[in-house]
C-alpha cells in the first residue's frame, strides 16, 4: 500500500509563499489565478501486512504527530492499495 499525504497551511493562516507564487504567475501573464496555497507532499510505502484500518490509523498518526505543525497546518491523505 502507498499513502499520499498533503500538508498545507490552515485557511486562517497567511501563506506568504503562496502569495509570492501568485504574484509571479500574474507577472508571467497568468491573470486568472486568484489564490495559491503552497504546501508539502509526502509519499509513504506501507508494509503489505497492514490491514486497511491499520494503514489509515498509522498514516493519520504520522501526519498528525510528525509531518504537520497542528497550530498552523492541516493535512489530508489517500491510501492506495
Amino acid at each position: 500500500m502507498k499513502a499520499n499525504i498533503y500538508v498545507s497551511p490552515k485557511k486562517t493562516v497567511l501563506d506568504p509563499q503562496g502569495a509570492t507564487i501568485r504574484a509571479a504567475l500574474a507577472g508571467l501573464g497568468f491573470g486568472g489565478v486568484e489564490t495559491v496555497r503552497q504546501g508539502k507532499y509526502f509519499q509513504i510505502l506501507l508494509s503489505s501486512n497492514l490491514t486497511p484500518a491499520q494503514a489509515r490509523e498509522q498514516v493519520e498518526r504520522i501526519a498528525r504527530e510528525v509531518l504537520t505543525n497542528p497550530v498552523i497546518e492541516e493535512f489530508t491523505f489517500q491510501i492506495e492499495e
